[in-house]
């Protein structure tokens, strides 16, 4: 009697992993089956136990550019069948000033925005490049995490996280374009203010002023809907920045 086909395992690559929305991304994801992946500067946490993670887990600078080809192969190296089925770029850097301050431009030095915007910018668009043949394998989905503030000014982030979160909205219109044909779809999302364990002082009152639904973001919702953009639920939605602020924005 022939047996159907075990399913296949589906691996998600996750950037930026050890606390808020990526550790309740890895949780969603491992709890519905998928593999993980996940990369970070820092060794695996004991933070964000989960499953094979110090096996699955990658130490890498995405701020020094000539490591992503080294990192894109050892996740090759690590993927059953060659294929990538999610890439997740949701790491990103924010530097503040003294006493917590934001960073406007007059205070931006030449190496803030260079550190930034490679973890936040170019390291994105370089791994999805290094691994177009895995996720094109797997007709995978991108989803790229910008935010609130790449559309408007924020009195807690800083310039260059500003125009590095902007840029990536762009990035992600231009992963839709051009990756669209080999089937793979990208998407992202734009957290507004998420209960995560470093919280600006004055969170409180900016969530009671601007966000109608009138409470901080949990980070399983940002996990929650970017499961839905890495499913066949999403199959048709492609360049779109999805709004995840309760209201904020508007």
């Amino acid at each position: 009697m022939d047996h159907p086909p075990m399913p296949e395992t589906r691996v998600l690559l996750l950037t930026g992993a050890s606390r808020g929305i990526g550790h309740a991304t890895v949780k969603l994801f491992g709890e519905r089956g998928w593999r993980i992946l996940t990369v970070s500067r820092q060794p695996f946490s004991d933070a964000c136990p989960w499953p094979g993670g110090k096996e699955d887990h990658i130490q890498a600078d995405l701020a020094e550019l000539d490591g992503i080809e080294p990192l894109a192969e050892e996740v090759r190296r690590r993927l059953p069948g060659a294929k990538l089925h999610a890439l997740v770029n949701n790491a990103g850097i924010s530097p503040k000033g003294p006493k917590g301050s934001r960073l406007g431009i007059r205070v931006s030095d030449a190496e803030t925005w260079t550190r930034v915007l490679n973890v936040n910018l170019v390291s994105t668009a370089l791994l999805a490049r290094a691994l177009l043949p895995e996720l094109e394998a797997a007709k995978g989905a991108i989803v790229n995490v910008t935010s609130i503030a790449g559309s408007r000014v924020h009195p807690f982030a800083g310039v260059a996280y500003a125009a590095s979160k902007a840029g990536l909205a762009a990035l992600t219109r231009e992963f839709a374009h051009e990756f669209g044909p080999l089937g793979i779809r990208a998407n992202a999302i734009a957290p507004g203010e998420i209960r995560t364990a470093i919280l600006s002082p004055g969170t409180d009152e900016l969530v009671e002023a601007n966000v109608p639904l009138g409470r901080l973001g949990e980070p399983r919702e940002v996990a929650e809907t970017i499961f839905y953009l890495c499913t066949e639920a999403s199959s048709y939605i492609n360049g779109a920045e999805v709004h995840i602020n309760g209201g904020q924005h508007v």
